[in-house]
């Protein structure tokens, strides 16, 4: 997939990833959490599980993606709440 690819597919995957958990994160932060979501569910599915990879714009691509965003959004939650409680 090419950047441009990348990016379209962060976004869509960042947004519907932000409607599924509630968040309130930027634009460029949604972009990004989604490309990673990208990256760890096409990871997830294609290595661990052997059922499907991220291979462009297309549905399962994007179910995919949003599994990894959830994921990857929950993850930097967990992360980011136990890095504000540890300095309070």
């Amino acid at each position: 997939m090419g950047i441009i690819a990348w990016i379209v597919l962060g976004a869509i995957v960042g947004f519907i990833t932000n409607m599924i958990m509630g968040g309130s994160e930027g634009i460029i932060a949604t972009i990004i959490l989604g490309i990673i979501g990208a990256v760890v569910g096409g990871y997830l599915a294609g290595t661990v599980l052997g059922v499907a990879d991220v291979t462009g714009i297309n549905i399962e691509s994007i179910v995919v993606a949003v599994i990894g965003g959830v994921v990857v959004v929950a993850a930097y939650r967990l992360l980011m709440g136990q890095r504000s409680s540890a300095q309070a």
